[in-house]
């Protein structure tokens, strides 16, 4: 978890800012320092979910709810909108009953600021729900 903390309050391992306004990322390592006036390019939000059944999210961050729109078709709902639709979406989804990874479709849909919609497909092409399925939502 990345935490901001005042210019007073530094701790290895979290998000913090210096008195001069640069901020800075530091890992478990706190030699190790990736400044942040270079590109840093996070996850804006992040979401694994059950895709059969009644769709239940299982870890979350920035994702608020889900929404099933029919076999293999969901849409991830953010808690706070991105700042525009120029967002990268990575995403997987899985099926151990059938014993093959589920792919997902991407661009069927256009990237909203508040919801990505993504479907679920098998290796034959056809729309199915996934035992699990996997969103991070790059900005």
């Amino acid at each position: 978890m990345i935490i901001h903390y005042t210019p007073f309050e530094i701790a290895s391992g979290h998000f913090y800012e210096i008195g001069s306004g640069t901020e800075f990322l530091i890992d478990s390592n706190p030699n190790d320092v990736l400044s942040l006036e270079q590109p840093a390019f996070l996850c804006r939000a992040w979401v694994i979910f059950n895709g059969t059944g009644t769709v239940a999210i299982k870890a979350s961050g920035n994702v608020s709810s889900i929404t099933d729109n029919g076999t293999g078709d969901y849409t991830v709902n953010f808690a706070t909108a991105m700042v525009d639709t120029n967002y990268a979406v990575c995403f997987g989804s899985g099926n151990d009953t059938y014993g093959y990874i589920v792919s997902g479709r991407i661009n069927n849909y256009p990237n909203t600021t508040s919801s990505y919609r993504l479907e679920c497909i098998n290796t034959s092409g056809t729309v199915q729900d996934t035992a699990w399925v996997s969103v991070s939502v790059f900005r």
